[in-house]
C-alpha cells in the first residue's frame, strides 16, 4: 500500500500501523497515528507483540526495514501489508 493510502486508514478504528525505525528517528520523524516497535524488537519478540488474527500496516522510511519485517511474518502467518512512500 503506498502513502497516499495512509490518509485513508489512518483513523479507521483498528487500524495498525508499526514504524520499525530505531527509536531515535522514530522521533524526529514518523506517520502520526503508528507506533513504533524498532525492526530488532519486532523480529526477537513478535510472538508477544503481534496477534496472528489482526492486521498490521508495517512502515518505515527508506522502506528497506519494512519490507524485510512483512517478508519474515507473513511468512510466519501474520496478516501484514508494507505501507510505502
Amino acid at each position: 500500500m503506498n502513502i497516499q493510502k495512509y490518509d485513508s486508514i489512518k483513523f479507521k478504528r483498528g487500524v495498525r500501523i508499526i514504524d520499525v525505525q530505531d527509536r531515535y528517528n522514530y522521533k524526529v520523524s514518523h506517520l502520526p497515528g503508528s507506533y513504533n516497535i524498532p525492526y530488532d524488537d519486532l523480529m526477537n519478540n513478535y510472538r508477544n507483540l503481534l496477534n496472528k488474527n489482526s492486521l498490521y500496516y508495517i512502515y518505515c522510511p527508506s522502506g528497506k526495514l519494512s519490507k524485510r519485517a512483512v517478508l519474515v511474518l507473513s511468512y510466519l502467518g501474520y496478516n501484514v501489508i508494507m505501507l510505502e512512500k
